[in-house]
């Protein structure tokens, strides 16, 4: 039956494999996880706004369809610290919190079930992700059903048109080393298998044999999605990895190197994603032999005030991305900086990107980052910082090494040696927390003197 006028249709979830969730060795079908939604739904209230803590993806998407199934909206915290999420929490009235506790206890309580795949419609708010604030404060982004199935869509056709075997008959099925709790992963490990017809298999695995193990339990064709730092620890493992199809990357530039590393070590296309919390993915490439990105379907790019103006589909109005582009006459584009990614120090402007770049170039630099501790538009002298993770080099070979590529005043004072940075479960570094660590060393080495 057609819609009243001004009342949207109601979409369903799709189809897709009748397997969705791999879990412990069992195939979960799409009628269980519905059906286990309808039960975990029966607890929350009618419009409930919420943030989905759960951990397997079989929660997780059990979870976010139970909110949906109430009318509700499902929230989505710039990180899994207590204070992010009391934040978020707080800003909300009535937001509750699910957890694996909660939707555990209902997997098989008595409710009775209609198997019919659940309605959303399609202007209805599903999520509202907050942006990581790795360059300011996290800022909240809504998202409809609609524009979710939208993106969704986008993204599968990219992996298709890059890895053809996709769009075979079988199904593909996903690992996912990123949480569902970050907009990369929901797009790619909760909206991927719900609106794209693939299956996903419930572990969050990070270390290189957790991740062997579980693309070892799923069928062909396999897709891995990760990010470059975890991608480059599977590389350097050494481990052996079951045949890929497909390896999807986003949060951080991939440089040419590691993808073509990535590809010969691993044996899959690896298709890369450009987007953000604000714009979702609006583009793509294959890094191992391009270096321009061939934007989504409908998405317009253009030229902003120290920004670009992204326009797409299902974006409700058009956004203003501070990413630096150079638009090509075919349609795709490079990313040349952000506007908020040049420093000037002694009259002379520089990247932290391309400093950061440089940087992680060196030998024996595990991991590191370059960084403008104080405000780039306050009047006075501005001096570069640096965290770095090099358990073979001294302070000063770091510093030698980048005198031979950069200009004198843009090498970071002082270039400190940590442990580790405190990157997020995506590999993206808050500027806040990275600000911390730098006053944390830094105190810690004025106490000793």
């Amino acid at each position: 039956m057609p819609a009243a006028a001004g009342v949207p249709a109601a979409m369903e979830l799709d189809a897709g494999p009748d397997s969705l969730v791999f879990e412990r060795g069992v195939a979960l079908s799409r009628a269980t996880i519905v059906d286990w939604a309808r039960r975990v739904a029966a607890e929350l209230p009618v419009g409930v706004t919420a943030i989905n803590l759960c951990e397997p993806r079989s929660h997780y998407l059990v979870g976010l369809l139970a909110i949906a199934l109430r009318g509700g909206t499902c929230l989505m915290p710039p990180s899994r610290v207590p204070a992010a999420i009391e934040a978020v929490r707080s800003a909300h009235a009535g937001c509750v919190v699910l957890d694996d506790e909660q939707v555990a206890r209902r997997r098989d309580a008595l409710l009775p079930v209609d198997g019919r795949a659940p309605l959303f419609v399609p202007d209805a708010e599903a999520i509202v992700g907050y942006t990581s604030g790795s360059t300011g404060v996290p800022s909240p982004h809504r998202k409809t059903w609609a524009a979710l199935q939208a993106t969704t869509r986008r993204n599968r056709d990219a992996l298709r048109l890059a890895v053809p075997v996709l769009a075979a008959a079988r199904p593909p099925w996903l690992v996912a080393t990123v949480p569902s709790q970050h907009m990369y992963g929901m797009e790619m490990a909760v909206q991927l298998p719900l609106l794209g017809g693939m299956g996903i298999h419930a572990g969050h695995p990070l270390f290189p044999a957790d991740i062997v193990a579980a693309l070892a339990e799923i069928p062909q064709p396999r897709i891995l999605v990760s990010t470059p730092v975890h991608l480059k620890a599977l590389v350097e493992s050494g481990v052996q990895v079951p045949p890929l199809s497909a390896i999807v990357s986003a949060t951080a530039p991939m440089s040419a190197d590691l993808a073509r590393a990535v590809e010969e070590r691993l044996g899959g296309v690896l298709v890369e994603f450009f987007g953000s919390t604000e714009t979702c993915v609006i583009a793509s490439r294959r890094p191992a032999r391009e270096s321009a990105w061939r934007p989504h379907d409908g998405v317009s790019l253009e030229h902003g005030d120290d920004c670009t103006i992204v326009t797409a589909p299902w974006l409700r109005q058009p956004i203003a991305m501070q990413d630096r582009l150079e638009l090509g006459a075919d349609g795709t584009f490079t990313v040349t900086g952000r506007s908020n990614d040049l420093v000037e120090v002694a009259g002379k402007r520089a990247s932290l990107a391309d400093l950061n770049r440089r940087l992680l170039a060196i030998p024996g630099v595990v991991d590191g980052a370059v960084l403008l501790p104080d405000d780039p538009a306050a009047v006075g002298v501005h001096r570069l910082a640096a965290l770095v993770v090099a358990p073979s080099l001294q302070e000063q070979d770091i510093v030698g090494a980048l005198a031979q590529q950069v200009d004198p005043v843009f090498i970071p004072r002082p270039l400190l040696r940590v442990e580790r940075l405190p990157r997020n479960d995506t590999g993206k570094l808050p500027r806040s927390a990275a600000l911390e660590l730098l006053r944390e060393v830094r105190a810690r080495r004025h106490g000793l003197r």
